[in-house]
């Protein structure tokens, strides 16, 4: 594992390659939390994701950590900034499996709606060597997967939940 800069929630607003994106989801903000608190769930939305184990206790809060396995053998060392349920969590890279991922964060910002809940997931990243000549280029590609995972996400809250349409 190689550290990563120890960034602040303000990176996700701040860093030069940010990727954000919103959801409508049948759910409250309350259920969007018990499924965010669920390391089973990431997998079945987030398809980049393999596995999610968290390595502190409950009760969950700010400096709670947990390590995320991702497909291509990226591993993430994560310590969440933010933890206000039902309407915001951010998190950070302490260490990556790669070392070209110097800083990373997201950020999930949720809103109550009269059908249930806005999610706003803002990712945010620094990188070196050939990957900051890439990072940009992709950025369109970047956007569309996470997209896909939200409406994965849609999916995967509406069949637990049973939200019919």
């Amino acid at each position: 594992m190689h550290p990563c800069r120890l960034v602040d929630v303000d990176f996700v607003d701040t860093a030069r390659f940010r990727y954000a994106n919103t959801v409508e989801l049948a759910i409250t903000p309350e259920q969007l939390f018990e499924v965010l608190a669920d390391a089973t769930s990431w997998p079945r939305w987030a398809k980049v994701i393999t596995h999610v184990t968290w390595t502190t206790p409950e009760p969950r809060g700010v400096g709670t950590r947990r390590v995320v396995d991702m497909r291509g053998g990226l591993v993430g060392d994560e310590e969440f900034l933010l933890w206000e349920p039902p309407t915001r969590m951010a998190f950070r890279f302490n260490e990556s499996s790669e070392k070209t991922v110097q800083a990373f964060a997201e950020r999930y910002d949720v809103v109550r709606t009269a059908t249930g809940c806005s999610l706003t997931w803002t990712l945010a990243l620094e990188v070196a060597g050939p990957s900051r000549f890439f990072v940009p280029l992709g950025k369109p590609v970047m956007n569309l997967t996470f997209r896909w995972f939200l409406k994965n996400l849609r999916r995967y809250t509406d069949e637990k939940y049973g939200v019919t349409v």
